[in-house]
């Protein structure tokens, strides 16, 4: 069954001209001209319940605009949309009881007020029953370790602190779909996978539906098992995330802290991007090379302090996968 269907869904923008010069200043202030600015051309999407889906594109591809249709913060200009059985547009108040959204740039927490108080308040909004808020705000508490922050004020949490109360806030009310705009922006390593990890246990307790946008490929691939891809408010890219993975994320880049220096490393499939003293940087092409093999072979040769494995940036990604749908590439 269908948590999204989305058909035709268009959305366009009024842009006021810029004018130049004095007479063009003037009649701009007087007589003001536009143009008509397409966000989102004629989208087709449909997302099952349960479905983990990641939505891509580079900024300004239309993700956001797309989101704000779905959730019925905007009218479309034109298309048809259903989330849950709901009109988005038409139905907000009672499509909000049943969904969710983390948006990573903007917190839905009082900002002077501990995330407890927060929880409370929200559980007003949905109006929860009390015994169903208490039995859930505690398992939330439980699963996210939000113990020890709960009576500071969101505004003295550390980025990652507030995330994971974030995220247990836009759960509290056991939502069908939760979506989520860059969860992980700015985290750690370890927090970013803390932050994984509770969402995917949530998708398989709950059958929680996840909507994902995000400019880490890790989140994809650790999350999604399908991809989205949007470019100019079009869909370029519908597809498995394992063929992406098998297709474009094939190179990764080690870089490596080591307690001394050692002699010139040199491995087939890796190419040595730095090696300057305590610094080693490496790019591996995994299509050629076994990531172990590659490890173990450092570790036979040199003392490591630290090891940080990364994938290639999204927008990279992402515009590797526009060149290639628009056949610039083979």
């Amino acid at each position: 069954m269908n948590a999204i269907r989305v058909e035709g869904l268009t959305k366009s923008f009024a842009v006021k001209r810029k004018a130049t010069g004095l007479l063009g200043s003037m009649q701009s202030l007087f007589k003001p001209q536009y143009t008509e600015k397409l966000a989102v051309r004629s989208v087709d999407l449909q997302v099952e319940q349960g479905e983990m889906l990641a939505f891509l594109g580079p900024n300004g591809a239309g993700k956001s605009t797309t989101i704000k249709m779905l959730t019925g913060i905007l009218h479309p200009s034109g298309g048809e949309a259903q989330v849950l059985g709901y009109c988005p547009w038409k139905e907000r108040s009672r499509l909000a009881y049943h969904i969710g959204s983390v948006f990573g740039q903007k917190s839905q927490l009082w900002y002077h007020l501990p995330p407890l108080d927060s929880f409370e308040l929200m559980s007003r909004i949905y109006e929860l029953k009390r015994s169903d808020f208490y039995s859930r705000r505690d398992d939330l508490v439980r699963r996210f370790e939000l113990g020890p922050y709960l009576h500071t004020p969101v505004r003295k949490l550390s980025l990652g602190e507030r995330m994971r109360c974030e995220i247990a806030a836009a759960m509290l009310h056991r939502p069908k779909i939760v979506f989520l705009d860059e969860p992980t922006i700015g985290l750690d390593v370890i927090v970013k996978q803390k932050i994984r990890e509770l969402i995917l246990e949530m998708n398989r307790e709950e059958g929680m539906t996840v909507f994902l946008t995000s400019h880490d490929a890790g989140d994809v691939e650790q999350l999604c098992k399908r991809v989205v891809v949007i470019n100019h408010g079009e869909v370029i890219l519908d597809d498995g995330v394992e063929r992406m993975k098998r297709e474009l994320l094939t190179v990764k880049t080690i870089h490596l802290q080591l307690q001394e220096a050692g002699a010139s490393f040199s491995f087939p499939g890796v190419e040595v991007l730095q090696q300057d003293g305590l610094t080693l940087k490496l790019s591996i092409e995994t299509t050629a090379v076994n990531m172990e093999q590659v490890l173990a072979h450092i570790v036979s040769q040199y003392r490591v302090i630290d090891v940080t494995i990364e994938d290639p940036p999204m927008d990279q990604i992402i515009s590797h996968i526009y060149a290639r749908e628009s056949g610039f590439v083979q």
